[in-house]
């Protein structure tokens, strides 16, 4: 800032200006008018230089802009329009996802696939874009570069650039996947003792089958094509490697081809693979059982040997963590015991694998299949009474399962009218596996180890919906398959980005207070001063602010300020 002088015929002005650049140009603008010679030397008084003082003000105020401390006047007209076509209104939420962006080196991953391809389009500000966009406000490619403009650096790139992007995208996902695990572990340390893997599908709005896209049972209960997605995720619920294969792909052969890309490409050998009882095959369970490699897999109660079942259901011979009693769990206390998982276990062998089977029983869990059913039953019911030709259709864990149809007489005879019943005997049947789970291993840890290592496999299925439901992943528009799998790897790098966030936060805010505290973060800018928060700020912004090092919450940003908070969200 300095100071500027304008005469005229009666008095001298003095005024503090400052030059500033905005998209490319630069422009002097006042900041504060200190007023006429006369008048300065009128309120200072005898003996006091008013242009010694007023320099010493300038330079004051110096001291101030430069620590962030200088206070900002704003002056608006009444009568004064705004400026047609200007933005005013930006989202500054993306900058917490660039410094995560930043750390996992993507930019200089970009930078490797730019210099292979030879290609002129700017592949880090896409990528980017895309990612930011798909955790923001996630939408279609072209919406997605229109809504990028409202993020404080403009998007430098056209939508066919984003196409061309995609194929690239597409054959370097391999690549993208190994640097992103080794880039990561230089800001994290990556639980990789233990991997969770899944699989599900994605449906697309258009009924042709061709290349990924093909018929098989929706995960939605969609009669559209899908698509499959295998995932692979460390202790933490950090992703870690994911594959798309064509959507009628049996599940249980998704696993092996995965994992060998991350024995290769990850450079990991031992860890045990834990997955649910949809991908447990004794192929796979084999295949976990040398090298270093372990396994534990969810065990349907229901589906076991008839000798096996009953040792299971037996309701002698149960232990407790910590106890040297065994329990009878028909005659338990409870109240006393309404939290605690009791379990048995034995060694079997099957298929020439040995493998320990570990059966647990809780009250908790026992209520919790009751709660379930009743209110299945009462649906049941209230279906016979309103609508019983939609009982067409049963699936096997459908509320309809409960219902019975009787169409002949108790001589036998053909009825003239259909009688809808509650079945109870499904009902009994089914009671007997209540609070009752059970996994298969080749380790020999303790049980409750097992147990609590197995009981995270939540967070992969969390994983899946995050990606479906906030990051709107699904249903794809996409055609081709090589757009197909760029989509799903920017989900994927997307949803990498936000668990590495939800650690920062140290796991205190719930996935929707995270997405929509983001979206919710504009600035509205003051044209020649800075940027003032259009948001609340609440705890969220507050633990945001303060996990990241820089703040967009002040009353004013300056755009000096603000440009510091570029470079600190790219360092």
């Amino acid at each position: 800032m300095t100071l500027t002088f304008s005469k005229s015929k009666n008095a001298t002005s003095i005024y503090v200006t400052k030059c500033v650049y905005k998209n490319g140009k630069r422009s002097s603008e006042i900041v504060e008018k200190l007023g006429t010679l006369a008048a300065l030397q009128k309120s200072l008084g005898e003996g006091v230089d008013p242009i010694q003082w007023a320099a010493e003000y300038v330079q004051e105020l110096n001291r101030k802009e430069k620590e962030g401390k200088r206070e900002i006047i704003v002056s608006y007209s009444p009568a004064k329009l705004i400026t047609k076509g200007e933005q005013y209104l930006f989202s500054a939420g993306y900058l917490f996802l660039q410094r995560i962006y930043h750390d996992l080196r993507l930019d200089k991953v970009c930078q490797r696939i730019a210099k292979k391809y030879n290609f002129e389009f700017d592949l880090n500000s896409i990528l980017s874009r895309l990612i930011y966009g798909r955790i923001i406000f996630p939408a279609s490619k072209l919406a997605t570069l229109e809504l990028s403009k409202r993020f404080m650096e403009q998007p430098n790139f056209e939508i066919q650039h984003i196409y061309r992007s995609l194929e690239v995208l597409a054959k370097e996902t391999d690549f993208i996947q190994a640097e992103l695990y080794k880039n990561s572990t230089l800001t994290v340390r990556r639980k990789t003792g233990v991997l969770y893997y899944d699989c599900t599908n994605y449906f697309f709005e258009i009924e042709q089958e061709e290349g990924l896209k093909q018929y098989s049972k929706s995960k939605e209960h969609r009669p559209n094509p899908v698509v499959q997605m295998g995932l692979f995720m460390d202790g933490d619920g950090i992703p870690l490697a994911f594959s798309m294969t064509e959507g009628n792909t049996n599940e249980q052969i998704t696993l092996k081809p995965l994992e060998k890309k991350i024995l290769s490409d990850f450079e990991l050998s031992k860890f045990v693979v834990c997955t649910d009882a949809g991908l447990s095959s004794a192929d796979n369970r084999k295949y976990n059982d040398m090298s270093g490699r372990a396994f534990i897999t969810t065990q349907s109660v229901k589906k076991l040997k008839k000798f096996l079942k009953d040792w299971a259901l037996d309701v002698r011979g149960w232990r407790l963590a910590n106890e040297t009693s065994v329990f009878n769990i028909a005659e338990l206390d409870e109240e006393k015991y309404a939290t605690s998982t009791f379990y048995k276990e034995r060694w079997i062998k099957e298929d020439g694998l040995e493998q320990k089977l570990i059966v647990t029983y809780s009250i908790k869990y026992r209520n919790y299949h009751r709660n379930i059913r009743s209110r299945q039953v009462e649906r049941a019911k209230k279906l016979i009474a309103s609508n019983p030709t939609k009982l067409n259709k049963v699936n096997q864990n459908d509320y309809k399962r409960f219902i019975s149809k009787t169409s002949v007489t108790d001589d036998g005879e053909v009825a003239q009218k259909t009688i809808y019943s509650i079945n109870t005997n499904v009902i009994v049947d089914e009671e007997v596996f209540d609070g009752f789970y059970a996994v298969c291993t080749n380790l020999d840890d303790d049980p409750t180890t097992i147990i609590k290592i197995n009981h995270r496999r939540w967070e992969i299925e969390e994983c899946f919906r995050i990606i479906k439901s906030e990051f709107k992943a699904r249903p794809v528009y996409l055609k081709r398959d090589d757009r197909i799998k760029a989509h799903f790897t920017t989900c994927f790098i997307s949803l990498l980005i936000y668990r590495l966030l939800e650690k920062k936060l140290e796991g205190k805010f719930t996935c929707s207070q995270i997405i929509h505290g983001l979206r919710d973060m504009h600035l509205i800018e003051i044209p020649r001063k800075g940027y003032t928060p259009a948001y609340t700020r609440t705890d969220f912004t507050d633990a945001l602010h303060l996990a990241f090092g820089f703040r967009t919450d002040y009353q004013i940003t300056s755009y000096s300020r603000m440009k510091n908070i570029f470079k600190e969200s790219k360092s």
